[in-house]
């Protein structure tokens, strides 16, 4: 099967916890992970797990960017990890996985400057992009942020920037008419049936995950992972890595 989780936030050994759940304790075996967006494209933390601790994912992972990656430095980081510690699947792609043609849109809409760097805003150019692919070349929709007006409900405090989800999603709905829809960002449980698409919104990486099977048969994983407070020494590393953000070089 395949594990579909978001919203890490460069915690990510809650991937291989997640993984550990779904094969030892519920018995279900993982074949890959496809990780929804803001996975945590930081230099520092990258380093620091991939690297100083000599870290890696039990399934091979996927993902797609959110609107909390370190986009100034997106393009060298994915020269050094990318297709060595997992895969990065870029806008407007469409990959084949397990059997399944995914169309993978990264990004999110804007809200303002602080959350939503530019370059993770998805624009008109990313739909036209996606629509250009054949009308039969989709499985399934993955995206970071949800589309407009399937009702995702705002966040507490954030209903200030209006209706949630990016524009002309209904484009790609109409174009693809996909089984699946899955994204991320909301961190929040999200179901919907509209047309021929199942529409499915992920809770945050902690609160658990979705996984995928064969004809489409996709079932939602509740299983909290508790946030661990960190030592006194784990600390005063964090200390210093912030006086020394970019970390070794090589």
């Amino acid at each position: 099967m395949i594990l579909f989780i978001s919203d890490t936030h460069c915690a990510y050994h809650l991937i291989n916890e997640q993984i550990e759940y779904a094969q030892e304790e519920l018995g279900i075996p993982v074949s890959c992970v496809i990780h929804l967006g803001d996975f945590g494209i930081f230099r520092p933390q990258l380093y620091d797990f991939f690297i100083r601790k000599n870290g890696s994912f039990l399934k091979p992972v996927y993902f797609i960017e959110g609107n909390h990656e370190d986009f100034d430095a997106f393009d060298s980081l994915m020269k050094k990890y990318n297709n060595v510690y997992f895969t990065y699947l870029s806008r407007s792609v469409v990959t084949e996985i397990e059997g399944y043609r995914f169309l993978s849109l990264g990004g999110s809409a804007y809200m303002d400057a602080m959350t939503t760097p530019t370059a993770s805003v998805i624009k008109d150019h990313h739909i036209d992009d996606c629509l250009e692919i054949h009308s039969e070349g989709v499985d399934i929709i993955i995206t970071h942020d949800c589309p407009q007006g399937i009702g995702v409900p705002n966040s507490p405090g954030l209903e200030v920037y209006g209706q949630t989800g990016f524009a002309r999603g209904d484009e790609l709905a109409r174009h693809f008419s996909p089984k699946l829809w899955i994204f991320g960002h909301h961190h929040k449980w999200f179901e919907l049936e509209k047309g021929n698409t199942r529409y499915l919104g992920l809770s945050g990486s902690r609160r658990g995950f979705a996984l995928l099977g064969e004809n489409y048969e996709c079932m939602i994983i509740n299983h909290h992972i508790p946030f661990k407070k960190p030592s006194f020494m784990s600390k005063a590393l964090t200390f210093l890595r912030i006086l020394r953000p970019n970390g070794p070089s090589h």
